[in-house]
Parts: structure tokens; C-alpha cells; sequence
């Protein structure tokens, strides 16, 4: 039986604080909270106006050191901010992106075709490839009606 994506996020957390010794802590919960909910790649400055909500003396510095953490315990990755601000992706399941060049907003998406993509000699040549994620860009149907 596949878990939901927040009992996958939850576990995941736990597991992962246990596994370097690492309390979980009321501000590592919040933030583990709302990129439960997220549906967005929330920047860092996002998170931290989420997470204020509920815990108003938090501050930015423990947000973004928190979001850093948890990308490299591997619970969250890091997409790229194309020149913008770093923005943290709480999906973790093999998925591509989608973004707007007008908006700047990111979708996900699921291709097999994607995901089966051979990867070209020429970039096997840097190392070895432990992930593959395409990126589209290209203006979303929302910037296109307005």
C-alpha cells in the first residue's frame, strides 16, 4: 500500500533526524509542515512567512538553515533558481518541471518517456548520472490568456 505524500514526507523526516541524530525540534517540525502542504517550489523567504504564522519569533536565518538541512539529509531538493532565488522542491518522487518564463511559476509533471531518457555520452563523460529531471520552459496557459 503506497503511503500518502504526507505520511512519505513525514516518515522520511523522522526517519532521517534519527538516522544523524538530530532532535526534531518545534521549528524543524513547522518547516517539515508546511512543505507537507506545499503544492508550489516555495523559495525560502516563502517558508518563512508560512512558518511565521505559527510560530512568530522564528526567524529567517533558523528557515533557511533548516531548508538547507533538510536538502542535504535528502527530504527536500534544491531546484535550480535560473538566476532568481534558490527554491526547495518537497516532492520527491521522479518527476520533470515545467516552468514559466512570464510568471516564473514551476509545474510539475510525470513523463516515461522523460524518465526513460538516454543519457548522452558527452554528459557521461562528467561523471556518473544518478538523476535525471527535464526542465521545459515556455509561457503557461494562465500567462497566455492575460
Amino acid at each position: 500500500m503506497r503511503l500518502e505524500k504526507s505520511q512519505d514526507f513525514t516518515q522520511l523526516f523522522s526517519q532521517k533526524c534519527a538516522e544523524h541524530g538530530l532532535k526534531i525540534t518545534p521549528q524543524r517540525s513547522a518547516v517539515c509542515a508546511e512543505l507537507m502542504k506545499a503544492k508550489d517550489h516555495p523559495t525560502a523567504d516563502a517558508v518563512y512567512k508560512r512558518v511565521r504564522e505559527k510560530l512568530p519569533n522564528i526567524s529567517f536565518d533558523t528557515v533557511y538553515r533548516t531548508l538547507l538541512l533538510f536538502t542535504e539529509l535528502g527530504i527536500i531538493s534544491l531546484v535550480e533558481g535560473y538566476g532568481e532565488q534558490k527554491r526547495f522542491e518537497p516532492n520527491l518522487h521522479q518527476h520533470h518541471h515545467f516552468r514559466c518564463v512570464k510568471c516564473r511559476k514551476i509545474f510539475d509533471f510525470e513523463s516515461d518517456t522523460y524518465d526513460q531518457i538516454a543519457v548522452p555520452k558527452e554528459a557521461r563523460n562528467y561523471g556518473t548520472v544518478i538523476h535525471k529531471r527535464v526542465v521545459l520552459e515556455g509561457v503557461c496557459a494562465r500567462c497566455r490568456r492575460t
